[in-house]
C-alpha cells in the first residue's frame, strides 16, 4: 500500500543558509552563494524531501506496530519485529542527514565531509527497508503485502534522494599516503587499539567467574550511556560466553576488548532453520555509531546444516575490526550497512560467509572457507549493493585466501569462489591477496543464470598464489583484470572507505594506498 504524503515541511531557512556554507564556496565576501557542491538540486528541494521520506516510514512503522502482538508464528513474529526495528533504524540515520546540514559542527556530522556521509546514510536507508521485506519471505502474505506497498514507497523515494547526491571533490584522496590508521580513527582510540590490557582503564569489566563488575556482556552493553561522544570501553576477560548480544542505535562509541582471538569467545546458535531471520539471527550483533572490537571472536555454531546463521552483523558506521575471529557456516559475517575497517582479522565460513550492503575494507585478513554441506559451493563474498548511486561494495587487500583445516583435504572435491552477485550493482575487489588453489580457476560464481552480470562489479588487481591466475577467469563484462593501479586505487583506504578522515583516531593500523 502507498502511504499518503505528509504536506511538505516549511523552508528551513537556517538549515539552507548552514547547508549551502558547508557545500558550496563563496565567489565573493558579498555575493549570494551559487549552486551546490553536494547536490543536483536545490537543497530546499532535498531537505524536503527527506522530511517527507522520513514521515512515510515512520507511518509505516506505526500501521506495522499495531500487529505486534498478533501473531503465534515465531518467524512471522521476528520478522515483523525486525521491520519495525529496521524502519526505525531508516528513520534514524535520515535524521542523521537532517541534523548534519542543520549544524555542520554538531556530533552528526561523522567525518567532516557532508557527500561522504550523506552518500553513506542514504545507502544505508535504502537497504534496511529491504532487508524487512526479505525477513518476510516465505511468511504470512496478507502482511507481506501490507508492508510491500509503504516499503516500495520508501525505497523510490530515497533512490531518489541518492541520486541527488555528489561526491565532494576531495571526498577521495590520492590514495598514496601512508599511516597506521585511517584518519576517521580519533587519536584518543588509536591509543586504545594499541595499548596493553594494564593501559586500557576499561569503563566495565565483564568475566565469566563473576571477578568483574559484570556478567554478561549485555548487561554491560546496557550500562553504557546513550548517545554518548565519548569512547566507553568494555573489557571482556577470557572464556567462552554464551549469549547473543545486540548493541542498539542509541549506544555510540561502545569499544569491547578481549583477551585475544582465541581466549575470548561470544558463542551463539541462532539459524534461519530453527525459526529466526537472518537479520536476528546474530551471535552479536551492533548498529550503535563508532563501535570498535579488538582481539576478540565471533562464533555461530549452528553447523553447515542449518543454513543462514550469521556470527556478527554490523550496522555501526566509522566501525573497526581489529585482530577480531568471525566464524560459521552460510552468511557468517553480515556487513549489513555503513563504513566500516576489518584488519587482521580470521573470517571463516562456507556459502556467501562475507555478505551485506556495507562499504567494507578487508586488509591483512585470514579469509578461511570451510568444509559445507555435499555438493555444496563455497562463496567467499556476496555483496548486496542494489542501485549504482550506492558507494558501497567489498574491497580486500593484503589478504590470505586460504582453506580451513576442516577443508585442506577435500579442495580438489569442493569448489570455492571469491564470489557471486546477490544484488543487481555487487561491488567486489580483490587486491595485493594471496590466493590459495582453494579458489577455482573461474574464480567467481553466477548467482541465477546470466542475473547482473552485466551490471556488477568485480576486479582482480596484483594477487599471487595458485588460485590468483586471471587467464580463466569468468568473461562476464562486468569482471575486470586490472593491469594498473589507476582504476584499483579507487578501493584502497583512502579512497573507498574515506578512511583518513576517521579511522587514525581509533588507532587501528591500517595501509592508505598500495604500499604494505
Amino acid at each position: 500500500m502507498a502511504i499518503p504524503s505528509l504536506k511538505k515541511a516549511r523552508k528551513k531557512s537556517l538549515w539552507l543558509v548552514l547547508f549551502l556554507a558547508l557545500c558550496t564556496p563563496l565567489t565573493d565576501a558579498h555575493t549570494d552563494f551559487v549552486g551546490s557542491a553536494c547536490l543536483k538540486v536545490s537543497p530546499t528541494k532535498f531537505l524536503d524531501s527527506l522530511t517527507q521520506v522520513i514521515a512515510v516510514i515512520r507511518q509505516l512503522a506505526s500501521i506495522l506496530s499495531r500487529f505486534t502482538s498478533h501473531f503465534a508464528d515465531f518467524r512471522l513474529a521476528t520478522a515483523v519485529s525486525d521491520c519495525l526495528d529496521l524502519l526505525d533504524l531508516s528513520s534514524e540515520v535520515l535524521s542523521w542527514s537532517l541534523s548534519a546540514t542543520h549544524n555542520p559542527t554538531g556530533k552528526h556530522n561523522s567525518t567532516g565531509n557532508l557527500s561522504s556521509d550523506l552518500r553513506t546514510w542514504l545507502s544505508a536507508a535504502l537497504a534496511l527497508p529491504e532487508t524487512c521485506m526479505e525477513g518476510l519471505e516465505g511468511t504470512n502474505g496478507i502482511v507481506k503485502g501490507l508492508v510491500s506497498g509503504g516499503v516500495g514507497q520508501v525505497v523510490s523515494l530515497v533512490e531518489q534522494l541518492l541520486a541527488q547526491v555528489l561526491p565532494a571533490e576531495d571526498e577521495f584522496g590520492d590514495g598514496k599516503g601512508k599511516g597506521e590508521f585511517p584518519s576517521w580513527v580519533r587519536p584518543n582510540d588509536r591509543k586504545l587499539l594499541q595499548a596493553s590490557g594494564v593501559a586500557l582503564a576499561p569503563d566495565a569489566v565483564v568475566a565469566a567467574d563473576r571477578s568483574g563488575n559484570y556478567a554478561t556482556i549485555t548487561d554491560a552493553v546496557l550500562a553504557a550511556p546513550d548517545y554518548s561522544m565519548k569512547r566507553f570501553v568494555i573489557y571482556i576477560k577470557k572464556g567462552v560466553y554464551v549469549e547473543n548480544v545486540e548493541i542498539k542505535k542509541k549506544k555510540w562509541n561502545i569499544m569491547i576488548v578481549g583477551d585475544g582471538i582465541d581466549a575470548t569467545v561470544i558463542s551463539g546458535n541462532r539459524s534461519f532453520i530453527d525459526g529466526w531471520t537472518t537479520f536476528r539471527s546474530p551471535t552479536f550483533a551492533v548498529s550503535g555509531r563508532g563501535f570498535i572490537a579488538r582481539d576478540i571472536s565471533f562464533e555461530n555454531t549452528a553447523g553447515p546444516e542449518k543454513h543462514q546463521a550469521v556470527a556478527l552483523r554490523s550496522d555501526s558506521d566509522l566501525s573497526v575490526f581489529y585482530r577480531c575471529g568471525i566464524s560459521g557456516y552460510q552468511d557468517s559475517l553480515y556487513t549489513h550497512t555503513m563504513r566500516q575497517f576489518f584488519r587482521e582479522c580470521r573470517i571463516r565460513g562456507t556459502v556467501d560467509f562475507i555478505f551485506g550492503d556495507a562499504t567494507a575494507m578487508f586488509q591483512n585478513c585470514a579469509i578461511e572457507a570451510k568444509k559445507g554441506l555435499p555438493n555444496q559451493k563455497n562463496t567467499i563474498t556476496a555483496h548486496g549493493r542494489k542501485d549504482p548511486n550506492e558507494p558501497t561494495g567489498f574491497s580486500f587487500q593484503f589478504c590470505n585466501i586460504s582453506a580451513d583445516s576442516d577443508l585442506v583435504g577435500s579442495v580438489s572435491t569442493r569448489q570455492t569462489y571469491l564470489g557471486r552477485p546477490w544484488k543487481s550493482y555487487s561491488r567486489t575487489v580483490f587486491m595485493q591477496s594471496y590466493m590459495s588453489e582453494v579458489i577455482r580457476a573461474e574464480g567467481w560464481l553466477e548467482w541465477n543464470g546470466n542475473f547482473a552480470l552485466d551490471t556488477l562489479y568485480y576486479a582482480e588487481y596484483m594477487n599471487t598464489g595458485p588460485g590468483a591466475g586471471v587467464a580463466n577467469r569468468v568473461k562476464w563484462p562486468g569482471y575486470h583484470a586490472l593491469n594498473d593501479s589507476s582504476e584499483a586505487s579507487n578501493f584502497t583506504v583512502t579512497q573507498f572507505i574515506e578512511g583518513n578522515l576517521w579511522l587514525p583516531s581509533t588507532g587501528v593500523t591500517y595501509t592508505a594506498g598500495f604500499t604494505a
